[in-house]
């Protein structure tokens, strides 16, 4: 009899790891302030129709999926016509990719979210658009085209210092930025690749056109927010001010439309860079948190996260008290978390208890529940998800060839469904308990200030009446830890943490939440 090996490994794990948490409470919905958001790239997701793609009717067939495991809201990558797979480079802002289906596949879509109380969040992609979008072919027609002006143009003899710029930045390696269009002596800019040659935001045309895009998606169709990709690149970087006041002008704009509408931005860089975001956009993803989780695990120092984390939330609330800390422990443009953590098991579990157990509004990347894997290129961090056994699974797309994530090596979901220690079932668990608590979900942070083993991370959480202390062992050591005082009920275990007469016992990467009686 044939044994399958990722099923058995997870048995295995099953004497190492346990979870478990007391009192059931009520669940609640903290999006989007800390609410939970699952990212889809639909290509991979779901295919509905034998394609070997993914569509929105195949979302639609596996909401349930996201309302299971508890998040509160979807976040599409992009999901509009564009000539290549991850879609970043836009031909129409107001359709669907036909690859997807068609926008009433969408709406209906919508519909089943948000009847099941889960909001959705678009990628929109207003830094650049796609060389063959319509406005871009316009453009390099002639300096007399009407849309000459929709993009950044420059003679060749005036930008001859830039051509063979070298700089490499933290979300881009492309060391070209000027480009060559082939019709006469100006070049356009591009600031990630020549096929995304960058909009004229100095523009006001520009400016009308992305601002009435946002109208269509907010009024006409019903989405809850937005991503906003590249949200540091609408304005060179040396004009970081230009860059904060468009971003306070959409805000207002989209906010005409959508009192409440999310706007959550990509700007990867160090905090004194992205606090000035916050008044244009309120929800900003917090790149810190995912390195530094990796580098706490790599240096076996508990507390570099929790340090860090709380000055990053203290300089964030000097600029505004209303901001949105979108944490996350992956996404599509890093290796797979697993990956990442060396392939450990317990590392994996553990690190969604983090993120689970910190303050924010955290994100998870799909198939990180069922421990997908992935290295770059970008292509093997987005491959299909794994619904059941392949001979079983209609719906795993087919659009490309899985090198990591494969039968062999990643347990399906179906399968891990009927595990009680599987990683999704642990994933469901956490989750449940973030939702369950307050202090966890809303409650401020304050470090652990005692001596403790490095490895140790530990800290509180209060929300009003409600107090927790977590610690975490983040090394494959058994570490002790002296209990707070009147910390004595244990809220929640992983990994074998216990408490015995105010002491802690932490076996390797195990996590334990005490609460006050």
């Amino acid at each position: 009899m044939k044994i399958y090996l990722p099923i058995l490994f997870l048995f295995v794990l099953a004497l190492q790891t346990s979870c478990s948490h007391s009192t059931e409470t009520k669940v609640e919905n903290h999006w989007p302030h800390a609410g939970i958001t699952y990212e889809i790239f639909v290509q991979s997701f779901y295919d509905s129709n034998g394609d070997g793609i993914g569509d929105f009717n195949g979302v639609a067939k596996k909401i349930d999926h996201v309302k299971e495991l508890g998040a509160n809201a979807i976040w599409f990558m992009p999901i509009m016509p564009s000539p290549s797979y991850h879609k970043y480079d836009v031909t129409d802002y107001k359709a669907i990719h036909p690859d997807y289906g068609t926008m009433d596949d969408f709406k209906n879509m919508l519909e089943v979210a948000h009847s099941k109380d889960i909001k959705v969040v678009i990628d929109l992609i207003i830094n650049h658009t796609s060389s063959e979008h319509p406005w871009f072919v316009e453009s390099r027609k002639g300096r007399d085209n009407p849309y000459r002006d929709y993009y950044v143009w420059a003679q060749k003899d005036t930008i001859a210092d830039f051509l063979n710029k070298k700089t490499i930045t933290l979300d881009s390696d492309n060391i070209r930025q000027w480009h060559d269009p082939g019709v006469g002596e100006d070049f356009y800019y591009g600031f990630f690749i020549g096929g995304m040659p960058d909009l004229n935001f100095d523009n006001p045309k520009v400016r009308e056109e992305i601002y009435e895009i946002g109208r269509f998606w907010l009024e006409e169709i019903g989405v809850d927010g937005f991503r906003l990709d590249a949200a540091k690149h609408i304005f060179p970087d040396d004009r970081a001010e230009d860059n904060h006041a468009f971003w306070k002008e959409f805000r207002s704009e989209m906010t005409k439309i959508k009192p409440d509408v999310y706007l959550v931005g990509e700007v990867y860089d160090m905090k004194e860079v992205v606090a000035p975001y916050l008044p244009g956009l309120p929800a900003l993803f917090n790149f810190d948190f995912h390195y530094t989780l990796l580098k706490a695990y790599e240096e076996e120092d508990g507390m570099l996260l929790a340090k860090n984390q709380k000055e990053i939330l203290d300089f964030y609330q000097q600029i505004s008290d209303e901001f949105i800390d979108a944490t996350f422990s992956s996404n599509h443009d890093q290796p797979r978390l697993l990956n990442s953590l060396g392939g450990n098991p317990r590392k994996l579990k553990q690190a969604i208890t983090i993120l689970m157990s910190m303050p924010g509004a955290p994100y998870l990347y799909y198939g990180e529940e069922i421990g997908m894997l992935g290295k770059k290129p970008d292509e093997n961090i987005r491959e299909p998800f794994l619904w059941d056994i392949k001979a079983n699974d209609t719906g795993r797309t087919t659009w490309i060839e899985a090198e990591y994530s494969i039968d062999d090596m990643v347990t399906p979901l179906a399968i891990q469904k009927s595990m009680s220690t599987s990683f999704f079932n642990h994933y469901r668990e956490v989750i449940k308990l973030r939702n369950s608590n307050r202090a966890l979900a809303l409650g401020d942070l304050s470090l652990y200030e005692e001596e403790l083993a490095k490895p140790l991370m530990a800290y509180y959480r209060s929300y009003k009446e409600q107090q927790l202390f977590v610690v975490h062992n983040l090394s494959d050591q058994t570490l002790s830890i002296d209990a707070p005082k009147d910390f004595d009920k244990v809220l929640f275990t992983l990994g074998l943490g216990s408490l015995d007469d105010m002491v802690i016992d932490l076996p390797p990467y195990s996590t334990l939440i005490l609460s006050k009686d």
